[in-house]
């Protein structure tokens, strides 16, 4: 077994040697895939309620020019993070990394893109970094999921601040101490509870603002000289131990450190095609599976039966008050699926929320452990198993082992343009929406974060 001996200092060299190298060409167009996700999810974020507080609150606390925070103007660098990542996780569309149950992008992009911007900074550089954070924070989540979960924490937020704090430290050109220290700093900013699930509680969309924010102002103290444990993820009193457990019982080093350098884990970041938790897609996969392939009158469904695993299991939910509780409920989720044949975010509208029929199916949806899922889940898959039971008795099974937009069933490049599009046109029209794709594909600097800002603020789309 990897040992956690200078944890923390190898991670530090790793970045700053990694920092030197390109990118791999498969390496550099999947940060643009992903680049392009979240900044979809971001412009559609942009004019809801939750971004117009923060919004508030930065323009209150946070007062600047350096940055630029889509749909709210300029603000300081700290500010515009705060923004930018809370929308990139404000509707539930932004990618994962299954094995750490985490959302990379919504934290590492916004810090990168603030201070880029602050610094002047464009081109490869501000890609490097962002893999750079990207990669660790998805190491960091998948060596201590799902002990993390159980413990409560949301990773996200948890593990991704240490990848935005490498990624600005990539940015400021910290050297190995520089960068140990960084992480260091990051540790105690390292913060994110499960509470929210289950209430009206918009704080998860905050989460990943926070976290950009406070990577941002660990690499800040960094470089201004304050010091930080430098045994933060393996010591005794550290990360691991405080969030995760005992080593190799709760957490793993091999998963951090094994081919570090030499494999991308980053590469196995999934895009989703509905706007909703992860934990669901498999399900509604299956469920769409169903009507597509057979003749089922939703009128005539006695029960549906969704079996999975245990993480997901706890996605039961039936109080529709809000967005976030439609986006997190399995039976909601999946009664939609069998009623209109997909998921869109209009289908979490207050008026399907409240549509009779749905809410009748989805009082049939029940949601058992499958033994079997609850094994494979988070190493080999996200299965779940749909059985849908009709009045004369007829039973439709399917069963999916890995949702649609994993790598080993991944979107196409036209498919996330077209998912793109779908959210974005209605807030900025098809021609900001063609300069966003192409902004993304083409990347080279931060100039059109700008055209974004001032699209949604002046949106009138055509």
């Amino acid at each position: 077994m990897t040992s956690s001996d200078r944890l923390t200092w190898n991670i530090a060299e790793w970045i700053v040697d990694q920092q030197q190298r390109p990118l791999p060409e498969r390496m550099d167009h999947h940060v643009r895939r992903l680049l392009l996700d979240h900044l979809a999810g971001v412009v559609a974020s942009s004019p809801g309620a939750v971004s117009g507080a923060v919004g508030e609150h930065v323009h209150r606390m946070y007062p600047g020019t350096t940055a630029t925070a889509i749909g709210h103007g300029r603000s300081s660098a700290l500010g515009a993070a705060l923004i930018n990542g809370t929308n990139g996780h404000g509707i539930e569309t932004d990618e994962g990394y299954t094995p750490g149950s985490m959302h990379p992008t919504s934290v590492i992009f916004p810090a990168v893109f603030a201070v880029a911007q602050e610094k002047g900074i464009s081109g490869d550089r501000v890609l490097t970094a962002a893999a750079i954070g990207m990669e660790l924070s998805c190491r960091i989540a998948a060596a201590g999921h799902p002990a993390t979960r159980n413990r409560h924490f949301h990773n996200t937020a948890i593990a991704g601040v240490f990848g935005a704090a490498a990624a600005v430290a990539v940015l400021l050109e910290l050297d190995v101490t520089g960068v140990a220290n960084t992480l260091g700093i990051a540790g105690s900013h390292a913060s994110g509870l499960f509470e929210f699930l289950g209430q009206s509680a918009e704080i998860k969309r905050f989460h990943p603002g926070k976290a950009a924010r406070d990577g941002i102002t660990s690499a800040d103290l960094a470089q201004a000289g304050l010091t930080g444990p430098t045994t933060i993820l393996e010591g005794k009193d550290g990360y691991f131990a405080a969030y995760a457990g005992v080593e190799g019982t709760d957490w793993d080093p091999g998963i951090l450190l094994g081919g570090l350098g030499e494999e991308w884990v980053l590469l196995g970041t999934y895009v989703k095609p509905y706007p909703c938790c992860r934990h669901l897609h498999g399900a509604i996969d299956a469920a769409l599976h169903l009507v597509n392939t057979h003749t089922i009158d939703p009128a005539d469904i006695a029960s549906v039966i969704v079996g999975t695993f245990a993480i997901a299991t706890r996605h039961a939910g039936r109080q529709l008050d809000t967005i976030l509780q439609a986006q997190l409920s399995l039976p909601f989720t999946v009664a939609v699926a069998l009623l209109r044949g997909g998921v869109t975010l209009t289908d979490f509208s207050e008026d399907t929320r409240s549509n009779i029929a749905v809410q009748a199916l989805m009082n049939k949806v029940q949601v058992v452990l499958d033994d079997a899922a609850d094994a494979a889940y988070p190493k080999s898959g996200r299965p779940a198993d749909v059985t849908v039971v009709m009045n004369d008795g007829t039973r439709y099974q399917h069963r999916v082992e890995q949702p649609y937009g994993e790598p080993s069933n991944p979107l196409s490049d036209s498919d996330l343009e077209g998912k793109a599009r779908a959210l974005v046109e209605p807030v900025i029209g098809a021609d900001g929406t063609k300069n966003l794709i192409e902004s993304s594909w083409n990347f080279d600097s931060l100039e059109f974060l700008d055209f974004l800002d001032s699209a949604v603020r002046n949106a009138d789309p055509r």
